[in-house]
């Protein structure tokens, strides 16, 4: 897959997660792109057992050909539904793990 194709396959990915309802509590998943800045998240917001519930369930930009995922709340990881979606794993960059020197060089 062309590296211009990647945008679209983040945002399929995303947008399947957003489908999605958490099994318990008011919650409600919303995806967020910025295609200028290449930007793709998910945001989870709501009330769960008389708790506010908000923050970043994936965050993810495009930098210098490669995918960094700078945060993944998923349960199973969104690598492999990145992968299955066309995104060459050698060009993912799983920032949250990486030392901080590695993420920032690429």
């Amino acid at each position: 897959m062309d590296i211009n194709s990647y945008p679209k396959a983040i945002k399929q990915v995303i947008e399947s997660y957003a489908e999605l309802r958490p099994s318990h509590g008011n919650i409600q998943l919303e995806s967020i792109f910025d295609e200028k800045r290449k930007r793709f998240a998910l945001m989870q917001i709501g009330w769960d057992r008389g708790r506010r519930v908000h923050g970043n369930l994936i965050y993810i930009k495009l930098k210098n050909n490669k995918v960094f995922i700078e945060y993944d709340g998923i349960e199973h990881g969104i690598v492999e539904d990145l992968v299955r979606h066309g995104i060459a794993e050698q060009d993912i960059v799983l920032s949250f793990l990486a030392m901080p020197e590695l993420a920032t060089a690429v």
